[in-house]
């Protein structure tokens, strides 16, 4: 059987588990989240895999990546992206791949941009279950009313990334 590469890494707001398959990143997620077990297994189903604990060269350059991101030296990433979900979730881990670094959206300003404003409630569900966090920003997520709503790294680690991106003044909200 295949197997995608994991690593640990500790960030300055957690611990991330991070995951690779064919030299595409298909996991950069909080290791101790709520949904861990279902997005472990969803994507062990989805390639037909399991996890093996290696180092390689791939998952290096996710964590130098990383490094210089929470040094402040990169807002953007440059890595083969693997999304293993549904077409729907797919299209919506892409959308938030366009919310830049420093600004936040809402489900409704990202639903509005998939086509269908009454997709609020799967489009806040796809966004819970990113499991390539930071890289695929959905920390960029707030609502409507300009306040922080759930993460799966936690409100103060979202807190502190949307600190890190500079985005203080949309912050005074929260």
């Amino acid at each position: 059987m295949e197997s995608i590469s994991i690593q640990y890494y500790q960030c300055p707001f957690g611990e991330l588990i991070l995951g690779s398959f064919k030299d595409q990143l298909c996991l950069a997620d909080w290791r101790y989240r709520k949904m861990r077990e279902q997005i472990d297994r969803r994507i062990q189903d989805g390639l037909k895999v399991e996890f093996r604990e290696e180092e390689s060269d791939y998952l290096q350059e996710v964590i130098q990546q990383l490094d210089d991101y929470f040094k402040g030296d990169r807002k953007t990433f440059d890595l083969p992206l693997l999304f293993v979900g549904t077409d729907f979730q797919k299209r919506v881990w892409k959308s938030l791949t366009e919310i830049p670094f420093g600004k936040t959206s809402t489900y409704l300003e990202l639903s509005k941009k998939l086509g269908d404003t009454k997709a609020i409630r799967a489009v806040a569900s796809a966004n819970g279950a990113n499991a390539i966090s930071i890289i695929v920003p959905c920390h960029r997520i707030i609502g409507s009313d300009g306040k922080l709503v759930g993460y799966a790294g936690g409100l103060s680690a979202k807190k502190k990334l949307l600190e890190l991106e500079g985005t203080k003044n949309q912050m005074e909200l929260f």
